[in-house]
């Protein structure tokens, strides 16, 4: 079971910037699925962002065209670039990851996809 550490979370006014890595304990190329979602206070947990092995990667609508999902399996770190932040962006973030190579983009932003899941980072954006 592999663990998975999350970082790069913090404060960042509307219009900023934030990477978040997620540092997986063993090699993560034996994930072939991995994906970020996150949970406002609230709120339901939504998948943000995800990637398969393809690769393909798929977005959630509210950060298509802001947001990049990456995987340096060199690393074992997946990521996720944020740009022009906004306050609905404000959440816990989280890594998740699931053995398939090949899901289908359908399934990418589905929670019960993955079965391995980090502890969560703090995004806040200020106004």
């Amino acid at each position: 079971q592999v663990q998975l550490v999350e970082s790069g979370g913090g404060s960042v006014q509307a219009g900023g910037s934030l990477r978040l890595s997620c540092a997986g304990s063993e090699d993560i190329d034996n994930y072939g699925t991995m994906a970020w979602f996150r949970q406002a206070p609230g709120k339901e947990r939504e998948g943000v962002a995800g990637i398969n092995a393809m690769p393909i990667a798929r977005y959630a609508d509210s950060v298509e065209g802001r947001f990049t999902i990456s995987k340096d399996n060199a690393k074992n770190t997946l990521y996720l670039q944020m740009n022009s932040l906004n306050s609905e962006d404000t959440a816990m973030y989280y890594c998740a990851a699931a053995r398939p190579r090949w899901t289908p983009a359908s399934s990418l932003l589905i929670a019960r996809t993955y079965n391995e899941w980090g502890q969560g980072t703090q995004v806040t954006v200020s106004s």
